[in-house]
């Protein structure tokens, strides 16, 4: 095996590594950068970048002054490599990783569940 055909343990449980292969330097599978900090889901709404995702992440916020929760949402940019290859309306799992580029800080690390509905 060449070294782009090995694959990594990025060390997150529960998370398979991808079937395809691929030499993207910014894969945590296959290429040189670490996952580390942050490990979120959420629904990919957007896939119009050149290997970015926007992932749109739904929480709850605990509001002190009336004692209950509003439903808050956040849009992530993260980094889509081509082995992963995440589309419109996937659910995704994400990892925080160094700043790739001005807003990417993120790295899809897996698919959970295919063709999701988006809610924008």
């Amino acid at each position: 095996m060449g070294k782009a055909q090995q694959v990594k343990n990025v060390g997150i449980p529960g998370v398979k590594p991808p079937e395809r292969i691929c030499n993207d330097p910014n894969c945590p599978w296959h290429g040189n950068i670490k996952v580390r900090g942050l490990i979120l889901e959420g629904i990919v709404v957007s896939d119009k970048m050149k290997n970015t995702v926007v992932v749109r992440r739904d929480y709850h916020y605990y509001v002190k002054k009336y004692r209950r929760y509003e439903k808050r949402h956040s849009k992530i940019h993260a980094h889509n490599p081509p082995c992963i290859n995440a589309k419109v309306g996937d659910l995704v799992i994400i990892g925080e990783t160094r700043p790739i580029s001005k807003t990417v800080s993120f790295v899809v690390l897996g698919v959970i569940e295919r063709g999701k509905e988006v809610k924008k």
